[in-house]
């Protein structure tokens, strides 16, 4: 296998709330993505989702952990460096509304990043706002308008057109399409897939929606309370989840087909999502888990491979993965 693009070792990021509170937002998460994937990483509002596509692009300073775009350490690189990784890495934020300069015109606001690094000028710089805007699926005319005139789907586009602007090679897409009408997500995520076979793009798309995210990505994290719970490619995921909340969320997707929806069973999580100020011991989700066990409850299970592809955090399949191996090594012996 070819080296990671991306690499995300041991990764924190943690806020000072007051004095002797901090939230632990994102808390030791390690994780790699290779050349032109698209990795999908899923969980509830509030699990460190987008705290962790803005700690992986320096929009946040890390707490502890390393990330390695192509070998460079992004946190630790010198000024020039930084700016380089600055026009290959970029982000789609969430809100198409905020994330907009309301003040500024179009051109201007695709054009920002390449007047930063001086990449084109005059009538070039004006040729090159109006292929994005084609890009994406807009008319050059709208390079004069401002943001309030556009729908939220055309100003998503709009967002999607300025990350394009410096041919970056990795992009965090952070729920680019929570805050529009579904009639519009199915459009751009669309175009997002068409983006990445065309430009070979290698995303890191942030998602709640699980249907969605199953449809674009080629693997898939889950994230609960700051943690990576697991991580398998996205079919491996939808038919055999390992995790317990991996499996409520799945159980949590309607099924379009009446009959089935009425027969299969719902996994209903107890209790409220702990406080990422003073989360469980032991395993962050126990609190909320229909198979805890006793261990759970003092000691912090690791992500490890129990499948080939497919990692895990989880002490029901250690304790299952260790009696399968002495089951192996009784047989061995006995033959």
């Amino acid at each position: 296998m070819n080296k990671p693009i991306l690499e995300v070792e041991h990764l924190k990021k943690h806020f000072n709330i007051r004095k002797n509170q901090t939230l632990k937002a994102v808390d030791g998460v390690s994780f790699s993505i290779q050349k032109g994937e698209m990795f999908g990483l899923v969980g509830e509002s509030g699990c460190g989702k987008s705290t962790l596509g803005r700690t992986v692009l320096r929009l946040y300073d890390q707490t502890a952990g390393t990330v390695r775009y192509n070998g460079e350490n992004v946190h630790q690189a010198d000024a020039k460096t930084k700016k380089q990784l600055d026009r290959r890495m970029q982000m789609i934020f969430q809100d198409p509304y905020a994330s907009l300069n309301p003040r500024s015109m179009v051109v201007d606001i695709i054009a920002e990043g390449m007047d930063i690094h001086h990449l084109y000028q005059g009538k070039e710089r004006l040729r090159r706002v109006h292929e994005l805007l084609e890009i994406v699926g807009l008319n050059k005319e709208h390079a004069n308008r401002y943001p309030h005139e556009f729908s939220g789907g055309q100003r998503q586009r709009i967002g999607i057109a300025r990350a394009l602007a410096l041919e970056p090679e990795f992009i965090v897409a952070d729920e680019p399409i929570s805050a529009l009408d579904v009639s519009i997500q199915a459009q751009v995520v669309n175009l997002l897939q068409k983006l990445q076979k065309e430009k070979g793009l290698t995303f890191l798309f942030i998602a709640h929606d699980l249907s969605m995210v199953r449809h674009i990505s080629d693997r898939i994290g889950v994230m609960y309370l700051g943690k990576l719970v697991e991580i398998t490619t996205s079919e491996q995921l939808y038919q055999n989840p390992l995790h317990p909340y991996t499996k409520a969320l799945l159980s949590a997707i309607p099924i379009p087909d009446p009959d089935l929806e009425d027969k299969r069973e719902s996994i209903i999580l107890r209790g409220e999502i702990p406080s990422p100020i003073s989360p469980p011991s032991g395993c962050v989700f126990r609190t909320r888990c229909p198979q805890v066990m006793e261990q759970c409850s003092y000691s912090e299970p690791q992500i490890r491979e129990y499948e080939t592809g497919h990692f895990a955090a989880c002490h029901l399949y250690e304790r299952n993965h260790t009696l399968q191996g002495v089951q192996e090594s009784a047989a061995t012996k006995s033959t």
